[in-house]
C-alpha cells in the first residue's frame, strides 16, 4: 500500500510523464512546463517518513496536490485539444490541393490564400500572414514537409529559397523594404504551382517545385530585378537550398537555407548563396 506522500508521487510522476510526451509530440513548452511542475510534486511527494500514519497536515497537502494536479491535466487536455486542432485543419487543406507539380493552385493579391478554409469557419490567422496575404511561417513546415515527400516518391527536387530585402543600399540599419512591394514582385514571378510565405521574422520564404538549385538562383534574380524595375534600387540577399542535392528532410533544408541567407547578409550588395553539400 502507498502512504499518502507515496500516492501523490505515484499520481504526479504519471502526469508529469504524460505531459512531457506531449511536449515532444507537440513541441510546445506548455506541457513540458506540467511535466516539470509533476516531477517536482513528485519529488517532494517520495521523501520518506518514519510513520505512514497520515496526519492532518498530510491529508491537506495530499488533497492541494491532487486538485492542482487535476487542473494541470485540464490545462494539458486542452492543449492537447488546441495543437491537434491547428494540425488537422493543416492537412485538410493541404489534402485539399492539388498534387506537387500541378498549375492550378493560384496566389491571389487581395485574398488570403485561404479563403476557402475561412468560410469553414477556419483560424486563418494561423495559415497566412496578415500584412502580405501569403502563407504563414507554420504553413510553410507542413508545406514543405508535404512537398519533400512528394519529391522523394516521384524522384524530383524541391528548392527553398529564404529572402531578405532592404531599401537602397545594404548597409547596417537599412530600412527593411515595404512587405506589400517584395509580394508584389514574388507574385508576378512565382509559378502557380510555387508556394510563397512570409516568416516570422520578416523574411520570405519560397518552395519551388521540381526545380534544381540553379533554377531556385534564377527565379530569385527574376524577382529582384522586378521588384527593382518597379520599386527602384533595393537589396536582396537570398539563401538556397535543394532536395536532395543539400539536405532530405524539412529541418536540414531548412537549416541549410538559413546559412546560406546568414551568408548571403556578409556582403553588402546583392547577394544569392547556395548551400553546400556536406
Amino acid at each position: 500500500m502507498f502512504s499518502p506522500r507515496g500516492l501523490i508521487g505515484v499520481t504526479a510522476g504519471i502526469v508529469g510523464t504524460g505531459a512531457g510526451a506531449a511536449a515532444i509530440a507537440s513541441g510546445t513548452t506548455w506541457p513540458a512546463a506540467i511535466a516539470g511542475a509533476g516531477a517536482l510534486v513528485a519529488g517532494m511527494a517520495s521523501v520518506d517518513r518514519s510513520s505512514d500514519e497520515a496526519t492532518p497536515d498530510d491529508q491537506t497537502t495530499a488533497q492541494t496536490a491532487v486538485a492542482e494536479l487535476a487542473r494541470m491535466r485540464v490545462d494539458l487536455d486542452e492543449e492537447r485539444r488546441q495543437h491537434d486542432s491547428t494540425r488537422q485543419m493543416l492537412a485538410e487543406y493541404m489534402a485539399s490541393q492539388p498534387p506537387a507539380g500541378s498549375f492550378d493552385r493560384k496566389l491571389n493579391e487581395t485574398a488570403t490564400p485561404i479563403a476557402s478554409a475561412a468560410s469553414n469557419g477556419a483560424d486563418t490567422k494561423v495559415l497566412s500572414d496578415p500584412e502580405t496575404n501569403l502563407f504563414s511561417e507554420a504553413y510553410f513546415r507542413v508545406a514543405l514537409e508535404a512537398r519533400i515527400a512528394s519529391a522523394r516518391r516521384h524522384l524530383r527536387p524541391v528548392a527553398v529559397a529564404l529572402l531578405q530585402v532592404t531599401e537602397g543600399a545594404g548597409t547596417p540599419g537599412a530600412k527593411g523594404a515595404e512587405p506589400t512591394k517584395v509580394t508584389g514582385a514574388i507574385r508576378q514571378t512565382l509559378r502557380d504551382a510555387d508556394t510563397a510565405c512570409r516568416m516570422t521574422d520578416g523574411c520570405f520564404a519560397l518552395i519551388l517545385e521540381d526545380t534544381p538549385e540553379n533554377g531556385a538562383v534564377w527565379t530569385v534574380e527574376r524577382i529582384r530585378r522586378n521588384l527593382t524595375s518597379r520599386h527602384g534600387h533595393h537589396t536582396m540577399w537570398a539563401g538556397v537550398a535543394c532536395y536532395p542535392a543539400h539536405a532530405f528532410s524539412t529541418d536540414e533544408l531548412l537549416d541549410q537555407a538559413s546559412l546560406a541567407l546568414d551568408a548571403a547578409r556578409e556582403w553588402k550588395q546583392d547577394r544569392i548563396e547556395v548551400a553546400t553539400a556536406d
